[in-house]
């Protein structure tokens, strides 16, 4: 039913009566649609659950256009971005654009799920603005890095999942800890693979995360176990674009201490716990959503 989705966006789009937007809204990757199968697998396929799904991608589409301005980012899914094509002003009209449509559909939901969705796109604006102070200096507190991700990528994740759960009159509070687990599980999988994978597959340069100031979980664990020689090196490092002996001597430094194994189990210790939480409810179709979120390549 993921065609239904695609099909209700285009009619939303279609329904603003503006040729620029439908023409820029074909230009965006339409990437997995994590959120919207969700949606689905939890609440099914009636018409206010697809356009509950179609909302909720339509604002993913709009934070991720803002982060691309934000981050200077040129590529989306090794595509040129909207901001690369179009420049920024284009893009966050656009993505302002995309947001006020969603809102307005939500009004034709119902209350409660407006209100979930809504509370999230608050919560996803918030940790936009807290990666963008963070990214300022070296952060080593794990705990603000970790309300961070949750707010910026975790908290539509969970708004779908409790949107689902309103729509098809299950337990709110189960499918949107769920959610939650999924998405703060889904980001620190991609702060993983900033390090581990070519940029050719992340459409991105490797490291880029580090180089734009960004101090996710690995580098935090990774700067508690260098000694103080090596700290000063690290981050020294921190903000600055990096040559090839310097990313392989973080690299290697991030293997000799095993940081992306750790990293990586506290990532699948959080889709563990989503799963056995849903397998609890019987829910044992959502389990491969889960496990896509710790085994994807990009």
């Amino acid at each position: 039913m993921l065609s239904a989705v695609e099909r209700k966006i285009e009619q939303f789009v279609g329904e603003l009566n503006d040729k620029e937007v439908s023409a820029l809204y074909t230009k965006l990757p339409h990437g997995k649609r994590l959120r919207a199968k969700l949606i689905l697998k939890i609440a099914g396929t009636s018409l206010s659950v697809v356009k509950t799904a179609a909302i909720v991608e339509m604002i993913h589409a709009a934070s991720l256009l803002h982060d691309d301005v934000i981050d200077d980012a040129y590529t989306r899914r090794n595509k040129p971005s909207i901001n690369a094509l179009f420049g920024n002003k284009t893009a966050i009209m656009l993505g302002d654009i995309l947001y006020s449509k969603g809102f307005l559909e939500l009004n034709n939901i119902s209350p409660q799920v407006a209100k979930i969705v809504s509370n999230a796109v608050v919560q996803l604006s918030l940790g936009e603005l807290k990666d963008v102070s963070l990214s300022k200096a070296f952060n080593l507190d794990k705990e603000i890095y970790l309300e961070m991700i949750y707010q910026k990528t975790a908290s539509l994740m969970e708004a779908a999942a409790g949107a689902a759960a309103v729509l098809a009159d299950k337990d709110k509070v189960a499918y949107m800890t769920y959610g939650r687990n999924l998405g703060i599980a889904f980001q620190m999988i991609d702060d993983i693979l900033d390090i581990t994978m070519d940029s050719e597959t992340l459409g991105k340069p490797a490291l880029h995360d580090f180089e734009e100031g960004k101090t996710t979980l690995p580098y935090i664990y990774l700067y508690e176990l260098l000694d103080a020689q090596e700290q000063k090196i690290l981050k020294s490092l921190h903000t600055k674009k990096l040559s090839k002996s310097e990313e392989e001597w973080i690299k290697s430094k991030m293997q000799e201490h095993g940081i992306i194994q750790k990293s990586y189990a506290e990532a699948k210790l959080l889709v563990e716990e989503a799963i056995s939480l849903m397998n609890a409810l019987g829910e044992d179709a959502l389990s491969s959503i889960a496990m896509a979120m710790i085994e994807r390549d990009f």
